[in-house]
């Protein structure tokens, strides 16, 4: 989600310099040569200070985000399909949300040499498909993180009725929903991003009709209300609601999963938070009800800052959403031992497998309550 979404492939050029403004995109330094310009005062306001910032520094953070989050999320599938099998709804869920960030990832080595280049060299074709991909990615990834927080809602609160629908199947067919959901929600940026020659460089940007600011702005509240707005108030809820019935608990998972829950809402409103604040700001930009250019250079450099902390967070979910699970250590380390490449790595598999199979076991022996503890986990 995460991230200077309406902007990382870069927002407007040069054509609407009368009616808005040229974005300052991480990906594209040549963008800071353009200005944000209040028609009503005269002012040309350019973004200073950030080019060289941006392309020294986002490369290598990128590049490095794409290497974490392509092992983990591959890590992920790779044991969830080949070795756990999918067999609940919490895996079809996992298995989306591991595919999800890796559309994302996917992304990052062209906006690298985009940053590097300051040029599109990939054509109009794989413009289209790349911002889509990194919309797609976005808003399906901040999706399965939600529909995941139901499903432990649902597993631990509704623990009686969930018997009925917590399903492989069901679980494939609203992940089903979802991507439906997030392709049309990322439609306008399939319709509007285009190869473009701006200023005799080569740009991907989206192309409004008419320059119209009005696009952007409903780009940047699309983001705000489908990417956090809706996602935190089911988060609140849900967590709410499974801290309020593990506290009349008694088992020994009890304070681990209170502390997983404490991870996972306190990430994402670290990471998201951020860029939708100025993402809002930047809305308010567009509306002119920001009109000072001290003001919104220095809004250009968090937009910067608040992309970069966002586009953490697809390497952040491997960590949260699988490799703290008992049953899924399990499963890895069954992978690590049964693939040669990994053996010398794993030389003390077997003892650590036993303590990860006695505590499965375990696991599964205990209460009712224990083992709707155990989802969470």
């Amino acid at each position: 989600m995460e991230r200077n979404l309406t902007y990382q492939l870069g927002r407007g050029s040069s054509e609407d310099m009368s009616v808005g403004y040229t974005l300052p995109t991480s990906n594209s330094p040549a963008a800071y040569e353009s200005a944000f310009y209040y028609p009503d005062l005269g002012i040309i306001c350019n973004a200073e200070n950030i080019p060289a910032f941006s392309s020294t520094f986002f490369p290598v953070l990128y590049s490095l985000l794409f290497v974490v989050g392509l092992v983990g999320n591959a890590l992920v599938i790779w044991v969830l399909t080949v070795f756990k099998k999918i067999k609940t709804m919490t895996d079809v869920y996992l298995l989306n949300l591991a595919i999800s960030d890796l559309l994302f990832v996917f992304s990052l080595p062209f906006l690298v040499r985009y940053s590097i280049m300051s040029q599109w060299t990939f054509g109009n074709a794989m413009c289209k498909i790349i911002s889509s991909a990194y919309f797609v990615g976005f808003y399906s990834s901040v999706f399965f993180i939600t529909i995941m927080s139901i499903d432990r809602y649902l597993a631990i609160v509704q623990s009686v009725y969930a018997l009925k629908i917590r399903t492989a199947a069901h679980g494939a067919i609203t992940s089903l929903v979802l991507w439906v959901i997030a392709i049309l929600a990322s439609m306008p940026d399939l319709i509007f991003y285009q190869e473009v020659n701006d200023n005799s460089q080569i740009k991907c940007i989206p192309h409004y009709p008419g320059g119209n600011n009005g696009w952007k702005t409903f780009s940047n509240f699309e983001v705000n209300i489908l990417g956090w707005l809706i996602p935190v108030g089911v988060l609140i809820f849900c967590y709410h609601s499974i801290l309020k019935n593990l506290q009349k608990c008694h088992t020994q998972n009890k304070y681990k999963a209170i502390k997983l829950v404490f991870i996972v809402v306190i990430v994402f409103f670290l990471f998201w938070t951020p860029i939708n604040i100025v993402l809002f700001l930047d809305s308010l930009r567009n509306m002119y009800i920001i009109d000072d250019c001290q003001t919104s250079q220095r809004l250009d450099l968090a937009m910067e800052l608040a992309e970069a902390l966002s586009f953490v967070h697809c390497c952040l979910n491997p960590v949260i959403y699988a490799f703290v699970g008992e049953k899924f250590k399990k499963h890895l380390c069954e992978a690590f031992r049964k693939s040669p490449c990994f053996l010398l790595i794993c030389k003390d598999y077997r003892a650590f497998s036993g303590r990860s199979l006695d505590k499965n076991s375990s696991l599964h022996t205990r209460s009712s309550q224990s083992s709707s503890i155990g989802t969470v986990l």
